[in-house]
């Protein structure tokens, strides 16, 4: 399906709607917001300061909403108050988006919105974020991933209509391992050290992963940290935030992602990086041909509970493609 022919598919879900979006100002929720604000009968946009996001995040999000004409709100949430979520521990992602969902839906219900969704796309369901099972809990509507929207296609729209949006709009708080304690002055220090590196080269995603004395550095263009001694100056920066030693992961951030399958005469694999609910995932499927503790079998796919995806007897890529997204849609995770 040509990208043209998504974005109208999603128009015609948000068309004549009264529709409330979570939005960060990144690539997903500025184009949802842009989208809505051509179509919907009325749009709202809620954003959530959790006093974990990056520098200049609320000025940036007003001035996107302004720029669409839609309505805007920006509601504030503490949650260095919330013990469950500082105790950081691998479901902090779900209890991050659960208090932020739940203010979503009580703003745009106290406003008479009555279409709220968010800018999940189909990419996300391929990588390990369990905030998605929320969004189903909360039966938050997802135009992108009912369109087939992958990040690479949302970005590609948005560069291609002169669209902007920020690239850096994630919680500082995932810089933080898992199971060990968020803490607001591991927050600041993770947050001076990003400003620094982003101020001092052209960088437009940066990362500094906290890992006690080690702090990792994550960028999209690593030729900006090697050229012109940055490193020695950025190295000097961080240690003198009370890091001992600080490392440049080799790997660029790449935030165009797509889905790919593994697909040979017909038939396919993909092995996702989570297990999956059997229980769950049953009762979002019909025509299921069998089921045991291991594997549910369809027609021409076969769901496994440690997260392989397989199908057969698919005449080409594409088809076999098109397929594996619809089973996508249907699978509820483990956390």
């Amino acid at each position: 399906m040509k990208l043209e022919d998504k974005i109208n598919i999603v128009e015609d879900i948000l068309k004549d709607k009264k529709v409330a979006i979570g939005f960060s100002g990144g690539a997903d929720s500025t184009l949802m917001t842009y989208l809505s604000s051509r179509v919907a009968a009325d749009t709202l946009a809620v954003t959530i300061d959790n006093h974990l996001l990056p520098t200049g995040f609320v000025e940036n999000v007003r001035k996107a909403c302004e720029r669409f004409g839609v309505r805007h709100e920006v509601i504030e949430i503490d949650f260095y108050e919330n013990e469950d979520f500082l105790e950081n521990s691998p479901k902090r992602c779900f209890t991050c988006r659960d208090l932020m969902y739940s203010t979503i839906e009580k703003v745009a219900h106290e406003n008479g919105f009555d279409f709220i969704c968010d800018g999940n796309n189909i990419s996300d369901l391929v990588v390990d974020r369990p905030g998605i099972l929320i969004t189903y809990k909360k039966d938050f509507n997802t135009p992108f991933i009912k369109s087939k929207l992958s990040s690479a296609e949302i970005h590609e729209y948005l560069d291609k209509n002169n669209i902007p949006y920020s690239r850096s709009t994630t919680c500082l708080a995932t810089r933080i391992p898992t199971n060990t304690k968020t803490t607001k002055e591991k927050i600041d220090r993770i947050g001076f050290c990003e400003d620094y590196i982003s101020d001092n080269t052209n960088c437009k995603i940066v990362k500094v992963r906290d890992l006690e004395e080690l702090g990792i550095i994550e960028v999209d263009n690593i030729d900006e940290i090697l050229s012109d001694d940055k490193f020695k100056q950025i190295n000097d920066a961080l240690k003198s935030q009370g890091f001992k030693k600080v490392a440049l992961n080799l790997s660029q951030i790449d935030d165009n992602e797509y889905i790919a399958i593994d697909y040979d005469e017909g038939s396919y694999s993909y092995q996702l990086p989570f297990t999956i609910n059997l229980e769950d995932t049953k009762k979002q499927i019909e025509n299921i041909i069998s089921y045991d503790e291991e594997k549910i079998e369809l027609d021409k796919t076969t769901i496994f509970e440690n997260g392989l995806i397989e199908g057969h007897d698919f005449e080409d890529y594409d088809i076999a493609l098109d397929a594996f997204m619809d089973t996508l849609q249907q699978l509820r995770r483990n956390i």
